[in-house]
């Protein structure tokens, strides 16, 4: 098969990754996946993950066909060297450097160097990947910038081709529901409202009407802000 016709995925189970994921099918004709367990908070995304591939395979016939390996990855350390608000019990807060706690120092560059050692391993040219500028948390490895950077570095450190696909990157949270349901209808939406996860507080609870979580932490607001433009019309007013 030709590195053009297959990609590798980084999977959290959230609803970015997945419609990253329902992207890459529709591409692709092999699509591996990749997880991190960096001792988040929000772990249970470890567990939805598998949920979400589960309803892919069942809900999605013509693209389970195409779903094949999926790799778990360990990064542990990242977490003993990180104190942070997505990897210690401590209040999301703005930091003195303007950044907000929940960033995790270099954790996609971690992620984007061990999906590129998948994939140079299988074989794949492009990786793929949730990070997106428009809905800026103020993580610097999200940014376009940062990605090209990496993309330059991974391919000359390994001497392959990579191409670092981001789908999100210049669109805000109701296109993203937007864009799920251009790809899979409302099978994918009520796929990704049921059983995907994004809070960072690792709530379920009773479900929203964009899904579950706590409702009030940054990955719960901008979820539930785009949900709901996304169905009313409206059009979020994006940060200058």
């Amino acid at each position: 098969m030709s590195q053009d016709n297959s990609a590798i995925v980084m999977f959290s189970g959230g609803q970015d990754s997945t419609t990253c994921l329902a992207w890459a099918l529709e591409r692709f004709e092999r699509v591996e996946t990749v997880a991190f367990d960096y001792r988040q908070r929000h772990r249970i995304e470890l567990d939805a993950r598998l949920a979400v591939l589960d309803e892919v395979k069942r809900r999605f016939p013509h693209w389970a066909a195409r779903l094949a390996e999926d790799h778990f990855i360990d990064l542990g350390v990242l977490g003993q060297i990180s104190d942070t608000s997505l990897t210690r019990n401590v209040a999301f807060v703005m930091e003195k450097d303007g950044l907000p706690n929940t960033f995790v120092p270099g954790r996609n560059l971690l992620f984007l160097t061990f999906a590129a050692a998948i994939a140079w391993r299988r074989d794949i040219r492009h990786i793929v990947g949730g990070m997106c500028e428009t809905d800026f948390s103020g993580y610097p490895d999200c940014r376009d910038d940062t990605i090209k950077a990496m993309q330059v570095a991974l391919n000359l450190g390994m001497d392959r081709r990579f191409v670092l696909d981001t789908p999100l990157m210049w669109i805000d949270k109701a296109e993203t529901w937007a864009l799920a349901w251009d790809l899979g209808g409302d099978a994918l939406v009520e796929t990704i409202l049921e059983h995907t996860h994004t809070c960072y507080e690792a709530v379920r609870g009773p479900r929203n009407d964009w899904g579950y979580g706590c409702g009030a932490c940054p990955a719960c607001v901008l979820r539930a802000r785009g949900y709901r433009a996304w169905r009313s019309g409206e059009k979020i007013e994006r940060p200058s």
